[in-house]
C-alpha cells in the first residue's frame, strides 16, 4: 500500500508540473545531489494529491510546526498554507518574522483534503532517489553533464523562440556538431560548454525559451537592445554559473524573478529599460558577489526593500525612472561598498534621513526629482561625494553651511526646491565645484563675493530667485566660466566693466532684473560669446557698435529697455546671427540695409520702436527668416514683394501709419481706419490711376524678380578653387528601377525640369515629382547651393548615403552631378510629410495612435542614424517638414546627411549655420556646433508640434515657450490639442510624451536622453500590436573591469576609485534633468 501510494504521488505530481499546475518553481533550483541525509514527511490523500512542495533540509516554510535540525527532517502539516521563502539555516525566530514579510515566491502548499475527513502520515526517506530521478525527468533536467549535441539543441530551442531569429541566427544549425563557432556563441577552451552568449543589438523579438535554463555553465548572457517580449522565465534561476546578465532594453515585462536571488556568482544584472513591474525583490540580499544593479527605466512599484541595504559588496544602484514609493532609511548607509546611489524620477517621500551623513563610502548621490521635504540635514556635510543632486523636491529651510566644507564636491545642484535665505558664503570654499545650480529657489540676499574663489567653475546658475544688490565684480575671477545665468531676479547697478574679463564665456544671460546704466564697449571682448540676454532691464544709452565684435554671437536679446539712438550697421559682422530682439526700446533712424547680410538669420524682432524709413529690399535675401515682426515704429513706404515677405502674417507690419500693407489699403492708411477715409484725402489719385499705377508695377515687379532669381540662383562652386564644376554629368543609380537610368532620361520624364513638376520650394533646393517608365513615383531634389566642401568629398558621402536603409529613412536610390544642377533621387512619399497633416489642408486630423506611430517611427529612423549606422550621421534639421509619410501613415525621416554639406552662399571657418528656426538647439547659439543632440532638441520640438498641433514657431509664439508658460500653474490639458485628447484612451501615454517632449528641449545638451533611448520610450508607449522591432545600438560588452554608464549616456566610463574622488568623477553624473514624476 505504501509503494502504491508513493507510486500514485509521484505520477500525479510529473502530470501536474508538465501542465503547468504546480506553482513551486523552486524545485527547479534544487539541489538533489544531499537527498541521501534528509527525510520528508507528506501528507498524501485517499483519492489525490492537490499540490505538494518539498524542501530542501536547509530551507523551510514561512511557518514551520516544528524542524527537527538533528534528524535533518522538515514536517509540513496539510491543515496550513505555507510559502517558500529564504533558507532558515540558523537565523533566530525574531529575525525570521522580519523575514516573513518579504516572502514573494509563488510556491505554496495547499490543504489537502481527505475525502474520508481522516488523514494519513506516510514517512518515505527510501522513495527520495525516486522523487529526483522523476523531477528530473519531468522537468528536462539533465542527470549528467550536458554534451555538445545537448548544447546545440538546447540553443536551437532558445532560437526557435525568438522573432527574427532564422534570419539573425542563420549559423545555428541543429545538424552542427558544436555551437561553438556559432555567432554570439563563446565556449570554454577546455571543456568547450558554452559560457557566454552575446546576442545584443540583433532586433530580436518574441520571447526568452525556458531552455536557457538548461546552460549550467553559462556565466554571460547579453540580450541586451532588442525587442524580446514576454516575462524573464524563470528557468533562468538554473543558470547558476552566471556572472554577468543583461536583460536591458527590451520589452519583457512582469516581476523579477524573485529566485535570481540563487545566481550566488552574479557580479552584475541589468535589467534596465523595459516594462518590469512589482516589487525589487528583497532576495537581492542574498546575492553575495553583486556589484552592479542597474533596473532604471521600468515601472518597478513599492519601497526600496530594507534587506538590499545589508548589501556588503553592491557598488553600483540604479534605480532612476520607475514607481517606487515610500521613504529612505538610515540603513542605507550599510551599504559600506556603494558609490552610486541613484534614485532619480521615482515616488520617493518624507524627509531625508537625519543619519544620511554616515554613507561615507557615496560618491555619487543623486535624490533629485522626488518628493522629498522637509529641511536639508545638517550632517550631509559629512559625505565624500563629488555629486550632490536634491534638484525637483519639496525641500525647505535654507542652504546648510556645512556644505561649505565637502571639498570633494564637483557637482552642487538644489535647484527647483523651495528652499529660502541667503546663499552661505562659505560656499566660496568648494574650490573644486565645476558646476553650481540654485536656480528657482526663493534664495534671498546678495551673491556672495566669496564665489570668486570658486576658480574651477563653468557653470553659474542662480536664476529664478529672489537676489538682491550688484553682481560681485569678484566673478570676474572665475577664468573657466562658461555659462552665467543670474536671469529672474531682482539685481541692481550696471554690469561690472571686468565681467568682459572672462574669456571662456560663452553664455550670458543677465535677463529680468533691474540692472541699469549703459551696455559697455568693453562686452566686445567676450568673443567666445554665443548668447547675450539683457532683456528686462533699465539699460539706457545706444546699442554700442563694439557689439559687432562679439564674433561668434548667435542669439542677441536687448529688448525691453529704454536702449536709444541707431541699430548699429556693425550687427552685419555677426555672420552666425540666429535671432535679434530689439524690441521694446527707444530706437530711431532707420533699419539698416546690412543686416541682409546675415543670411542664417531665422528671427528678427524690431517692433516697438521709433524707427523710420523703408522695409531694407536687402531682408529679402534673408531666406532663412522664420520670424519677423517691425510692428509699431514710423515705417514708410510699401512692403517689398518677394516669398521672404510675403510669408509673414499682416500683424507682423501693423502699427506703421506710413507703410502700405497691401493692394487692399493705400499707402499712408492706418490699417485700424475706415477705408472710406481715402476717398476725402486732398489730391488722391482716382481709382482708374491707382490700379493703372498698381498693375504697372506688378508687372515690372515680377520681371524683375524672374530676372533676379535667374541671375541670383547660385552655381555649383568648389570651395577649393570657386569655379563652377564642369563636365560630363556624373550618374550614379544606387537601384535599379527606382531612379531615372540616364541624365537624359531624367530630362526627359521631367520635360527639362518643367515648373509642373514641382512640388516643393526651400532655401537649398527645389523638388520635383515625376514617374518612371514602370510607373514608380520617384522625387527628384535638384541642389543648388554651395558646397561646405569639395565637391568630391561630397560624391564620395553620397555614395556613402545611399548604402544607408532602414525602414524609416527616406532612402537615396542615386545622384547626378554636373554643370547645370546636381540632383539626388529619392523615392516619393505619396501622403506628404507630417506638417501637411498638422498644419497643412488635409481634412483628416491624425488621431494620437496615428501620431504616437509617426513619432516612434522618426525616432527609430533618428536613433539608427546616431547609432546604428556606420559612419553615423547627424541630421542637423530635423523638422516635421523633414517626416514624409508613406501610403500606409509610416513615417521615413527625409534630408539626412545632406545638411552638413549644403549651406548658403558663405563659408564658415568651424561650421556652417543649419536647421530652422524653432527647432534650432539653443546650444548650438552657443557653440556653432550640432551634434546628436542637437536632433534630439528638435525632435522634442517636433514632439510639442505632434501634442499641441501648433507650429514651432507660429505668429509671433515660439511653441516651447508657450508650452511651459501653459504649464505654469496649469494642467497638462491646456497643452494638448483637443482632437488629440479626444481620440486618445491613455492619458498616461499623452503625458509621458509630453514630459519626453520637454526633456528633449533641455537647454543643456547633457540633460537630454539619446535618441534611442526616446525612441524605447515611445516605442513603449505603443499599443503591443504597433509595436516595431528596431535595430538598437549596442551597449557595452562584460568586462572584469567595473564600468558605470548612465542610461543616457553613450560613453563608458571608468569606475571611480572607493578611496578618493577627483574632478573625473563627473562623468559619472552626465544628466541633470530626467522626466519628472509631475509636470514642471
Amino acid at each position: 500500500m505504501l509503494m502504491m501510494d508513493a507510486s500514485r504521488f509521484l505520477s500525479r505530481f510529473a502530470e501536474r508540473q508538465r501542465h503547468s499546475l504546480v506553482e513551486c518553481d523552486t524545485f527547479r533550483s534544487f539541489n538533489f545531489l544531499s537527498y541521501s541525509s534528509l527525510a520528508i514527511t507528506i501528507p498524501v490523500p485517499e483519492s489525490r494529491l492537490e499540490s505538494i512542495c518539498c524542501n530542501e533540509g536547509g530551507s523551510t516554510c514561512s511557518r514551520v510546526i516544528s524542524f527537527a535540525s538533528s534528524l535533518g527532517r522538515t514536517i509540513i502539516h496539510p491543515d496550513l498554507r505555507f510559502e517558500c521563502t529564504l533558507q532558515l539555516l540558523d537565523l533566530e525566530w525574531s529575525l525570521w518574522r522580519e523575514l516573513q514579510e518579504d516572502c514573494r515566491l509563488e510556491c505554496e502548499i495547499r490543504r489537502a483534503e481527505m475525502m474520508t475527513g481522516g488523514r494519513q502520515w506516510l514517512m518515505f526517506t527510501n522513495l527520495l532517489p525516486w522523487v529526483v530521478i522523476s523531477l528530473l525527468s519531468s522537468w528536462g533536467v539533465p542527470t549528467k553533464a550536458i554534451s555538445l549535441p545537448d548544447e546545440v539543441r538546447i540553443l536551437v530551442n532558445l532560437k526557435a523562440g525568438f522573432v527574427n531569429g532564422e534570419e539573425e541566427l542563420h549559423d545555428w544549425d541543429v545538424e552542427s556538431q558544436s555551437p561553438c563557432g556559432w555567432m554570439g556563441v563563446n565556449c570554454n577552451n577546455v571543456t568547450f560548454e558554452v559560457v557566454a552568449l552575446n546576442l545584443s543589438e540583433l532586433a530580436l523579438g518574441g520571447e526568452i525559451s525556458p531552455s536557457i535554463g538548461l546552460l549550467g555553465s553559462l556565466q554571460i548572457l547579453d540580450l541586451s537592445g532588442n525587442n524580446i517580449s514576454g516575462q524573464i522565465p524563470v528557468e533562468i534561476c538554473n543558470c547558476t554559473s552566471l556572472t554577468h546578465l543583461d536583460l536591458s532594453s527590451n520589452n519583457l515585462g512582469g516581476e523579477i524573478p524573485y529566485l535570481l536571488s540563487q545566481l550566488q556568482l552574479l557580479e552584475v544584472l541589468n535589467l534596465r529599460n523595459n516594462r518590469l513591474s512589482g516589487p525589487i525583490p528583497s532576495s537581492f540580499a542574498g546575492l553575495s558577489n553583486l556589484r552592479h544593479l542597474d533596473m532604471q527605466f521600468n515601472s518597478l512599484s513599492g519601497p526600496i526593500p530594507p534587506l538590499l541595504y545589508w548589501s556588503e559588496t553592491l557598488q553600483y544602484l540604479m534605480l532612476k525612472s520607475n514607481q517606487l514609493t515610500g521613504g529612505l532609511s538610515d540603513d542605507m548607509c550599510k551599504l559600506t561598498q556603494l558609490a552610486y546611489f541613484n534614485v532619480r524620477d521615482n515616488k520617493l517621500a518624507g524627509p531625508l534621513p537625519a543619519g544620511i551623513g554616515n554613507c561615507t563610502s557615496f560618491q555619487i548621490l543623486d535624490l533629485s526629482y522626488n518628493s522629498f521635504s522637509g529641511e536639508i540635514p545638517y550632517n550631509i556635510g559629512y559625505l565624500q561625494v563629488s555629486t550632490l543632486s536634491l534638484e525637483a523636491n519639496q525641500l525647505t529651510g535654507g542652504i546648510p553651511d556645512v556644505l561649505g566644507l565637502m571639498q570633494a564636491l564637483v557637482i552642487l545642484d538644489l535647484s527647483n526646491n523651495k528652499l529660502e535665505g541667503q546663499i552661505p558664503p562659505i560656499l566660496g570654499n568648494l574650490t573644486s565645484l565645476t558646476k553650481l545650480y540654485l536656480y528657482n529657489n526663493n534664495i534671498s540676499g546678495p551673491i556672495p563675493v566669496e564665489f570668486g574663489n570658486m576658480s574651477r567653475l563653468n557653470y553659474l546658475e542662480l536664476s529664478g530667485n529672489r537676489l538682491t544688490g550688484e553682481i560681485p565684480s569678484e566673478l570676474s575671477y572665475l577664468t573657466g566660466l562658461f555659462e552665467l545665468d543670474l536671469s529672474n531676479n531682482q539685481l541692481s547697478g550696471t554690469i561690472p566693466e571686468n565681467i568682459s574679463s572672462l574669456a571662456a564665456l560663452n553664455l550670458l544671460n543677465l535677463h529680468g532684473n533691474q540692472l541699469n546704466g549703459s551696455i559697455s564697449p568693453a562686452l566686445q571682448q567676450l568673443t567666445n560669446l554665443t548668447l547675450l540676454n539683457l532683456a528686462s532691464n533699465n539699460f539706457t544709452g545706444s546699442v554700442p557698435e563694439e557689439i559687432g565684435m562679439i564674433v561668434n554671437l548667435d542669439i542677441l536679446n536687448l529688448s525691453r529697455n529704454s536702449l536709444s539712438g541707431q541699430i548699429p550697421s556693425s550687427i552685419s559682422n555677426l555672420e552666425h546671427l540666429l535671432s535679434i530682439d530689439l524690441h521694446d526700446n527707444k530706437l530711431n533712424g532707420t533699419i539698416p540695409m546690412a543686416l541682409g547680410n546675415l543670411k542664417s538669420l531665422g528671427f528678427l524682432d524690431l517692433s516697438q520702436n521709433h524707427l523710420q524709413g523703408p522695409i531694407p529690399l536687402e531682408l529679402g535675401q534673408l531666406l532663412e527668416l522664420s520670424y519677423l515682426n517691425i510692428s509699431y515704429n514710423h515705417l514708410s513706404g510699401t512692403i517689398p514683394r518677394n516669398q521672404v515677405f510675403s510669408r509673414f502674417p499682416t500683424s507682423s507690419y501693423f502699427g506703421n501709419p506710413l507703410l502700405c500693407l497691401n493692394s487692399t489699403f493705400s499707402c499712408g492708411l492706418n490699417p485700424q481706419q475706415p477705408r472710406e477715409a481715402t476717398s476725402q484725402r486732398p489730391g488722391a489719385l482716382g481709382p482708374s490711376a491707382t490700379w493703372g499705377i498698381t498693375i504697372s508695377a506688378l508687372i515690372l515687379l515680377a520681371l524683375l524678380t524672374i530676372v533676379g532669381i535667374r541671375y541670383a540662383q547660385p552655381h555649383v562652386f568648389l570651395k577649393a578653387s570657386n569655379k563652377t564644376v564642369q563636365g560630363p554629368p556624373s550618374f550614379v543609380i544606387f537601384h535599379l528601377g527606382m531612379a531615372p537610368q540616364s541624365y537624359e532620361e531624367m530630362m526627359r520624364i521631367t520635360e527639362n525640369l518643367s515648373e509642373k513638376y514641382v512640388i516643393g520650394r526651400g532655401g537649398s533646393s527645389t523638388v520635383y515629382r515625376c514617374s518612371l517608365k514602370n510607373g514608380h513615383p520617384i522625387a527628384i531634389k535638384k541642389l543648388y547651393n554651395q558646397f561646405s566642401q569639395n565637391v568630391h568629398e561630397f560624391e564620395t558621402e553620397l555614395r556613402t548615403l545611399g548604402n544607408i536603409k532602414h525602414r524609416n529613412l527616406v532612402t537615396l536610390r542615386g545622384f547626378s552631378m554636373s554643370s547645370i544642377g546636381n540632383f539626388l533621387f529619392y523615392d516619393y512619399m505619396e501622403n506628404g510629410s507630417l506638417y501637411d497633416h498638422l498644419h497643412g489642408h488635409v481634412k483628416n486630423k491624425l488621431d494620437w495612435n496615428t501620431r504616437l506611430k509617426i513619432a516612434s517611427g522618426a525616432a527609430q529612423g533618428l536613433a539608427y542614424l546616431h547609432k546604428d549606422c556606420k559612419p553615423q550621421v547627424v541630421h542637423r534639421d530635423v523638422k516635421s517638414c523633414n517626416i514624409l509619410l508613406d501610403v500606409d501613415m509610416e513615417p521615413h525621416v527625409a534630408d539626412f546627411g545632406i545638411a552638413k554639406n549644403i549651406q548658403p552662399a558663405r563659408t564658415h571657418t568651424s561650421t556652417h549655420v543649419l536647421g530652422t528656426i524653432g527647432y534650432i538647439d539653443p546650444e548650438y547659439a552657443q557653440t556653432s556646433r550640432l551634434n546628436e543632440k542637437s536632433d534630439v532638441y528638435s525632435f522634442g520640438i517636433v514632439l510639442l508640434e505632434i501634442l499641441a498641433n501648433k507650429k514651432a514657431v507660429d505668429d509671433e509664439v515660439n511653441l516651447l515657450d508657450w508650452v511651459m508658460s501653459q504649464l505654469e500653474g496649469k494642467t497638462m490639458q491646456d497643452v494638448i490639442d483637443p482632437h488629440v485628447r479626444a481620440t486618445c484612451k491613455d492619458v498616461d501615454a499623452l503625458e509621458k510624451t509630453l514630459k519626453l517632449a520637454l526633456l528633449c528641449s533641455k537647454l543643456n545638451p547633457s540633460h537630454r536622453p539619446s535618441m534611442y533611448d526616446v525612441s524605447q520610450v515611445l516605442l513603449s508607449l505603443l499599443p503591443p500590436q504597433s509595436s516595431d522591432d528596431f535595430p538598437s545600438s549596442k551597449p557595452y560588452p562584460p568586462s572584469n573591469q567595473r564600468r558605470y554608464v548612465d542610461m543616457y549616456s553613450s560613453k563608458q566610463t571608468e569606475a571611480i576609485s572607493l578611496s578618493n574622488s577627483s574632478s573625473g568623477d563627473t562623468l559619472l553624473y552626465q544628466f541633470k534633468e530626467v522626466i519628472s514624476g509631475k509636470m514642471p
